[in-house]
């Protein structure tokens, strides 16, 4: 386990050196999370990444959002290909002192992407009908994956303000939960058992806004193995980000 004061969360948000592996965009992200103790966690990790904490819980994410603009550096964005809906479910995790994201689960609804994902950037990826409905500061968002292990979503949430304690267009500040659960650069995969990979991404600060769930009925966590019996404890609403995304490397 890692606390939340040990590592440099702020070393991640600056442009890696290199070449850019793709470019894409996110946006309407609804951020949906649950405390969890660390314990129950653990086992569904490997050894070779510690357990991000904060407050003293570890934290599931359920984070849906709409992609757009997929692309490689070297290709133009393709429509019907390019644009597509995706829901996941991530814990947070350092490996080597850095702080950033475990996917457990990546749903989206295009199966190309699917496929590509898989292969390239060996993350759990599964093909799912979503849809995405925005009416006013309402939005719903559904899924349903298609192939075992199965799983849903159906969730509503009311947009509200800017986030209030943030800074321009509520940017998280350093040291909130805001900050913990969305300011992310860095995922890790297992490639192999003992071999993990480390993923970079590039953006400016989230913009974020305060939201209230009305409904989140979904069955992707306990699809991961996750058990949670208590409601949400923290939603976020942004309206998106542009995202430079940069190679999957492994480590040592």
């Amino acid at each position: 386990m890692t606390s939340s004061t040990e590592i440099d969360r702020l070393a991640p948000r600056i442009r890696p050196a290199g070449s850019i592996a793709g470019y894409q965009t996110w946006s309407d992200l609804l951020f949906v999370h649950w405390r969890i103790p660390a314990a129950e966690l653990r086992p569904l990790l490997p050894a070779e990444v510690a357990i991000d904490e904060f407050d003293g819980s570890a934290w599931i994410g359920l984070v849906l959002f709409h992609m757009s603009g997929v692309r490689p550096w070297w290709f133009p964005a393709l429509p019907g290909v390019s644009n597509f809906h995706e829901t996941n479910v991530r814990t947070y995790v350092t490996c080597r002192g850095e702080p950033g994201v475990w996917f457990f689960s990546l749903d989206a609804a295009n199966s190309l992407a699917v496929r590509v994902a898989r292969w390239r950037w060996r993350l759990r990826y599964f093909f799912a009908e979503m849809s995405i409905a925005r009416r006013d500061t309402q939005i719903e968002y559904r899924s349903r994956r298609l192939l075992p292990p199965l799983g849903q979503t159906d969730v509503v949430a009311e947009i509200g303000d800017w986030w209030p304690d943030g800074g321009p267009d509520g940017e998280a500040r350093p040291g909130t939960l805001e900050f913990f659960l969305a300011e992310r650069y860095l995922l890790f995969t297992e490639l192999a058992p003992g071999r993990i990979a480390r993923g970079q991404v590039h953006h400016r600060p989230y913009p974020l806004q305060t939201a209230t769930l009305h409904r989140c009925e979904q069955s992707l966590l306990s699809a991961a193995g996750i058990n949670v019996t208590t409601p949400p404890a923290h939603v976020l609403f942004s309206p998106g980000v542009s995202v430079d995304i940069f190679p999957l490397r492994e480590i040592g």
